[in-house]
């Protein structure tokens, strides 16, 4: 359980083609979920819109690993943009100048930064054969706006709630109400998966647990700083964003941040007026062969 809560927190604490739905007021409201049929299943992140007095903001569901075309569909569509608002704990210095980067050298490094992360991420996107969102997406576009923790402001705030990632899924793990109603892989065939080196079928495996990860994140973590801290911090950068005069602007993080943040701006007077879908993993099942015909007896004369 331990293991499969951290993949949920690894894909999502930060998880192609646009299928538009329109989804019922009273239903509880999704920014990641699964579709499927009989010969393909979808992992898709939502596109949110909120509006007030003329302006317009889409809360843009990210996953960190996923097909090429979901991330090529997003590269083409963050231009139309006046600014896209986007996390990355420590991303303040993408699009640093080399005199920049040659001075912060000089300085002793940072302890506990996130590369292990993106080295997992590399290594499970090369086996699922998906592409990294840090390498494909454009983050050095001129609109691009970091509004996530510094580093620093992050590690300050983990040690001011005591807090870790292990620690949130170790959590996670121990209370069932994480793991209620999520359908959990089969650990046989992961295994199967891994051996014979097939990416879909262990994409198949994972897909539910990862389409839940929205709601296992929402109720372990609580006050935290992987989501509150961080929430709060681009809600800032967003407000001091509109106060610029930009009124057409995009929030892309992770799907896991959207309930808690859609409500900070519906409390503030935002209204939602529209669901987009992105697929962003699109995996093709296994046609099952049906058993041929036998010819017919043929009776004797």
């Amino acid at each position: 359980m331990i293991k499969v809560t951290l993949i949920a927190v690894v894909f999502f604490s930060a998880f192609s083609c646009f299928a538009q739905q329109a989804e019922p007021v009273e239903k509880k409201q999704e920014y990641i979920r699964v579709t499927e049929d009989e010969s393909q299943a979808r992992l898709q992140t939502s596109i949110t819109t909120l509006e007030k007095d003329g302006k317009r903001v889409d809360l843009v569901g990210a996953i960190h690993i996923a097909d090429a075309a979901y991330y090529e569909t997003l590269n083409e569509r963050f231009p139309a943009y006046d600014r896209v608002l986007f996390e990355m704990v420590g991303g303040e210095k993408i699009g640093q100048s080399q005199e920049e980067k040659d001075k912060e050298s000089e300085q002793p490094a940072e302890k506990g930064n996130l590369s292990g992360l993106r080295d997992i991420y590399t290594m499970v996107a090369t086996f699922l054969q998906l592409k990294g969102q840090s390498e494909t997406i454009d983050y050095k576009a001129k609109n691009f706006v970091h509004a996530d923790l510094t580093m620093k402001e992050f590690q300050d705030k983990q040690k001011e709630r005591n807090e870790s990632l292990l620690g949130l899924a170790l959590k996670a793990g121990v209370n069932p109400e994480t793991q209620k109603n999520v359908k959990q892989p089969d650990a046989t065939k992961l295994m199967q998966a891994m051996l014979s080196g097939n990416g879909n079928m262990m994409k198949l495996e994972l897909i539910h647990t990862l389409g839940d990860g929205d709601d296992q994140i929402g109720m372990f973590a609580g006050e935290t700083v992987i989501l509150t801290d961080r929430n709060a911090k681009c809600i800032e950068v967003l407000d001091q964003e509109i106060a610029k005069g930009h009124d057409n602007l995009a929030v892309f993080y992770g799907a896991a941040h959207f309930s808690s943040m859609e409500k900070s701006l519906t409390d503030k007077g935002w209204k939602r007026t529209k669901e987009e879908w992105l697929t962003a993993w699109d995996i093709p099942k296994a046609v099952k062969k049906l058993p041929a015909e036998k010819p017919p007896v043929k009776k004797a004369t």
